[in-house]
């Protein structure tokens, strides 16, 4: 997610905000916050969910739609999201 320099201060407080809540949510693993090396305004989630029902069941709740709108107002540039296997881990 790419958000405005003036609105990452903002995004950090509101993912400070919800983090616990949404790790609690079923299925979720793990979640982590990571920022680009090189700018910062560049932040993503990287979540560990038991499987896609459990991430599209986050995506429908209550919670979601309480934070995924505070989220997006603060973007700089449109969000993309990638879904992904784990092939090996240690």
């Amino acid at each position: 997610m790419e958000f405005l320099p003036e609105k990452r201060a903002a995004f950090l407080a509101l993912f400070e905000q919800y983090k616990a809540d949404i790790a609690a949510q079923p299925g979720c693993r793990n979640l982590k916050l990571a920022e680009d090396v090189t700018n910062t305004s560049n932040i993503s989630t990287v979540s560990v969910w038991d499987g896609q029902q459990d991430l599209d069941a986050y995506r429908k709740s209550a919670l979601f739609a309480q934070v995924w709108p505070a989220t997006k107002a603060l973007f700089a540039a449109p969000p993309t999201a990638h879904s992904h296997t784990v092939l090996w881990a240690s």
